[in-house]
């Protein structure tokens, strides 16, 4: 097992803590100015019982990381409430639940690469990469000749995904989104 800094932490990953598997939905490094030190604000589920914690880690603690068997693997599509993946090594299918991705499906796209970890021979976290290429279906029209302000405006994805863009970006374009905070990285 490997022990990785609380800094190296990222959604998706899982972590050994009180003796239970974690797979870390949300974190966020914080430093409150002047007293106390920086630390990291971490929301996990416990991949067993699925009870939900948020917990505080220093950022020089060191955390262990779950042994878990990466496979890449391809997002396919959706079926109902199951979203089906491909194994890329022996082409099996791997149905998993919405509830199982929570708040992750809304970058997957068709042929979208990904990583399933599994523990013990059972899914237990999917990585998504760091970043996705999708199509902006709705938003208020463009400022013309606008360039980067301060100012941001709601954009609706085709996965129904909102992400907040410039004032340049137009309907039917394509942006880079962040997946690990949904935010909007520049056009594609």
């Amino acid at each position: 097992m490997a022990k990785v800094t609380a800094t190296e932490i990222r959604v998706g990953n899982l972590i050994e803590w009180d003796k239970r598997v974690w797979r870390v939905l949300k974190c966020y490094h914080v430093h409150v100015g002047g007293r106390g030190g920086a630390f990291m604000q971490v929301e996990m589920k416990d991949i067993e019982v699925g009870t939900k914690v948020n917990q505080r880690f220093r950022t020089d603690e060191k955390i262990e990381r779950a042994f878990v068997e990466p496979r890449g693997m391809e997002y396919l599509y959706q079926d109902g409430e199951n979203y089906i993946f491909m194994d890329k090594q022996n082409y099996e299918q791997l149905p998993l639940s919405a509830d199982f991705l929570e708040g992750q499906a809304e970058y997957l796209l068709p042929n979208t690469d990904v990583q399933i970890n599994f523990h013990n021979g059972r899914a237990i976290g999917i990585e998504l990469p760091p970043a996705v290429v999708m199509t902006v279906v709705d938003t208020e029209p463009g400022i013309k000749n606008a360039t980067a302000t301060t100012s941001f405006k709601p954009a609706t994805t085709e996965t129904g995904l909102v992400v907040q863009v410039p004032p340049f970006v137009n309907q039917g374009e394509k942006i880079r989104v962040n997946t690990g905070d949904g935010t909007y990285m520049e056009r594609a």
